[in-house]
């Protein structure tokens, strides 16, 4: 599974995470058992990572979203951005602007017509806030 198809399956984890209680975990084994996913480490552990640090994450989120709370956000657009904040803030060998770039890829392919503009905007601030580049 190459990493862009791992992001694919971590987002996947978290918008399915925005339905229910279940762990990350034990979604990633329904999913298996359901539509033969294939368990992918890199997924599992972004997905885990940015559940872990959700409430951190979103109120990073929140911040940068002006006028926009997260209840008025798609659940596509907060779940990509969940993961990609994580990615941003946590995982280091990933250079910002990948992580980035990934996830304005995944709101173009699963968002609204905004989306895509929306989430790089975010992202673009969080990163500009981290001092990445």
């Amino acid at each position: 599974m190459t990493r862009r198809e791992a992001r694919e399956l971590a987002f996947v984890l978290l918008f399915e995470k925005t339905f229910t209680d279940s762990t990350i975990h034990d979604i990633l084994l329904n999913a298996g058992e359901a539509r033969d996913v294939e368990t992918d480490s890199f997924a599992l552990s972004l997905a885990e990572g940015a559940n872990k640090y959700m409430v951190d994450i979103d109120s990073i989120i929140s911040k940068h979203s002006h006028k926009w709370n997260k209840e008025r956000i798609s659940r596509v657009a907060l779940s990509i951005m969940r993961m990609a904040v994580y990615e941003m803030l946590y995982v280091k060998d990933i250079p910002v602007s990948v992580s980035i770039n990934e996830a304005v890829e995944l709101a173009k392919k699963y968002g609204g017509d905004a989306d895509s503009s929306f989430v790089n905007g975010v992202l673009g601030g969080v990163s500009r806030q981290s001092g990445e580049k």
